[in-house]
């Protein structure tokens, strides 16, 4: 638990210039999308979700999250946005608007939450 706390303040503290004062944190779940059988060698741990703020527009990641699928998901179930995460800040386009579905994929995990833009 303390490790969990010191790898938070770390991140606050790294990106703190980067992130707006007015940023709010993505509290993110987790699930696993691949129901292959957990095989010896693989971790059997809960895997630590990625740290995610958003400010109006902008989202900001920790790096855990480079190289991650980044989908938005609408009410209806449709993917209305997909990229590839290639940097700790990413700007949505404009022209989407409402509460959406936040999921990020990385190996057999999928972190997902919700936004409003």
């Amino acid at each position: 638990m303390v490790s969990k706390f010191i790898k938070f303040l770390f991140c606050v503290i790294l990106l703190g210039g980067i992130i707006n004062a007015n940023a709010s944190v993505v509290v993110l779940n987790t699930t696993i999308f691949d129901d292959t059988p957990v095989s010896p060698g693989h971790p059997k741990t809960p895997v630590q979700p990625p740290y995610v703020w958003q400010d109006d527009y902008t989202l900001t990641f920790d790096d855990s999250c480079l190289g991650c699928e980044l989908r938005l998901v609408d009410e209806n179930d449709n993917v209305v946005y997909t990229t590839v995460i290639t940097s700790n800040t990413l700007v949505l386009p404009s022209y989407l608007s409402g509460e959406y579905e936040l999921q990020i994929f990385s190996g057999i995990y999928c972190f997902y939450g919700y936004i409003e833009l």
